[in-house]
């Protein structure tokens, strides 16, 4: 009998399982069904995105679909856009209708089509059974399936924790900056407060700049840092080896920390960037954060994770330009700090208390709107996603204990709240992060996808054996 694999989520984590899985489908004997919530599929948050401010953090030659094809993006992309070399950082639109084609290519390549099918539903909770799982939708409809790989995307980002949150209930509140009508009222001359500093507060700022927006503009975080910019041109990395000692030796995050940096300022003193360290501690990265115990990585992202992100998250060049004149005209202004507090205005407006970095009293904002630009939630708990309240309510799904994500096994198994891997339950996804903290960028998840497809084909095709 054929297997039926549901993939829930339409986004970049299961388009790229969905695809993968196609190649083996009629061979494994499987079907597979996508599910999203929306008719759109391959765009999720990062590639929904309409405005041609709104580019890749990674160069054309580096955003193929597939490890074994290294060009698929490129040459989609110079058919479109003749002028599009491995260095350009393409529009994010575009990227989207990449990965459409591609799921389009992989079902039309199908020897038997019917393998496939997408459904547009909202999948409210899950329910498992003897032999797999039933998918629970609106208005009492259901699907059987097998398997069910969960490809669940970024949340919105996570109010800011305050003694006094009613502000937040305030249409001066902005919670998620990616909502269509998010920058809709704000006045072209009203002063904002955008909380973060890192990648979505450079394209919120960038998106209200192209809106003709005049007033000032200030971003505020812990440490006030920005994302480093790539350079100019997208030259693939040239492959610099890491110091031996890195990889065999004992896990010390510290001493870690001292190789990279020393491995850093040798390279600076022969004409080589820093850029070329972190590129090559890419595939090292999952075995590296393995090796840490929990105490380990709790320091990690307590002391070094935001100059981690802010280093490996680089900026388009382009991107980063126009970020540096808004900053060089003071018309963005950036600040290191806690904030403690939101309150409503006597003349309209917001009162936003903060604590400046360092310092021991309090400094008071006026400013008309604040926008949530801290980047998506981690803390499942606090997600207003209906299905994955369910798992974690009925014990089918667990946050791992550093609220990272969620608590995986071995082949991408879904851990329950007694730590027990799922026969049938499968997470591809931003919140595989607690396991192997590089899973968020196409290179990296690419590789999950395909690892999954082979899992599950592979699980089918024993069976048959037997």
């Amino acid at each position: 009998m054929t297997r039926i694999i549901a993939i829930v989520g339409g986004g970049l984590s299961g388009t790229l399982t969905a695809v993968h899985l196609m190649r083996h489908a009629v061979e494994a004997d499987l079907k597979v069904v996508l599910i999203n919530r929306s008719g759109l599929l391959a765009r999720g948050v990062a590639y929904g995105t309409r405005s041609a401010d709104h580019v890749l953090n990674v160069p054309a030659a580096r955003m193929s679909a597939f490890d074994d094809d290294e060009g698929h993006f490129l040459r989609y992309a110079q058919a479109q856009e003749p002028g599009v070399q491995g260095g350009t950082f393409v529009r994010r639109e575009l990227y989207g209708d990449y990965l459409e084609w591609t799921l389009q290519q992989a079902h039309a390549q199908l020897a038997e089509p019917e393998r496939f099918e997408h459904r547009c539903e909202h999948v409210e909770s899950l329910e498992l059974t003897d032999h797999g799982t039933v998918l629970h939708f609106g208005q009492g409809a259901s699907l059987e399936a097998d398997r069910t790989v969960l490809a669940l995307g970024h949340f919105a980002p996570a109010d800011p924790r305050l003694d006094d949150n009613t502000v937040l209930a305030s249409t001066r509140y902005v919670r998620d900056p990616w909502r269509a009508d998010a920058l809709s009222r704000i006045g072209h001359d009203e002063p904002v407060l955008l909380l973060g500093t890192g990648l979505t507060m450079v394209d919120i700022a960038l998106a209200l700049e192209a809106r003709g927006h005049t007033g000032p503009m200030i971003a505020l975080s812990r440490r006030g840092l920005l994302p480093q910019p790539h350079r100019t041109g997208g030259a693939p990395p040239i492959g610099i080896t890491l110091p031996d000692e890195l990889l065999a030796g004992p896990p010390d995050l510290k001493r870690w920390l001292h190789m990279i940096r020393t491995q850093c300022d040798t390279l600076a003193g022969q004409g080589i960037d820093w850029r070329e360290t972190l590129a090559s501690l890419r595939n090292a990265t999952p075995d590296l954060w393995q090796r840490l115990d929990q105490r380990q990585r709790a320091q990690f992202l307590r002391h070094v994770q935001a100059y981690w992100d802010v280093h490996r998250h680089r900026l388009a060049p382009t991107l980063n330009q126009r970020l540096q004149a808004l900053l060089e005209s003071g018309r963005l202004q950036v600040r290191a700090g806690r904030l403690q507090s939101l309150q409503t205005g006597q003349a309209g407006g917001l009162a936003a208390i903060y604590r400046p970095r360092g310092a021991h009293g309090a400094v008071s904002l006026r400013v008309a709107h604040v926008i949530n630009c801290t980047g998506p939630s981690t803390d499942l708990k606090r997600a207003r996603e209906p299905l994955m309240q369910s798992l974690l309510a009925c014990g089918q799904a667990t946050p791992d204990t550093l609220g990272l994500g969620l608590a995986t096994g071995e082949h991408y198994a879904l851990l329950d709240a007694k730590g027990r891997p799922s026969p049938v339950l499968r997470y591809l996804g931003p919140f595989l992060r607690a396991q192997y903290w590089e899973c968020t960028a196409v290179p990296e998840l690419r590789r999950h996808a395909k690892a999954l497809a082979e899992v599950l084909c592979a699980e089918r095709l024993g069976a048959v054996a037997h």
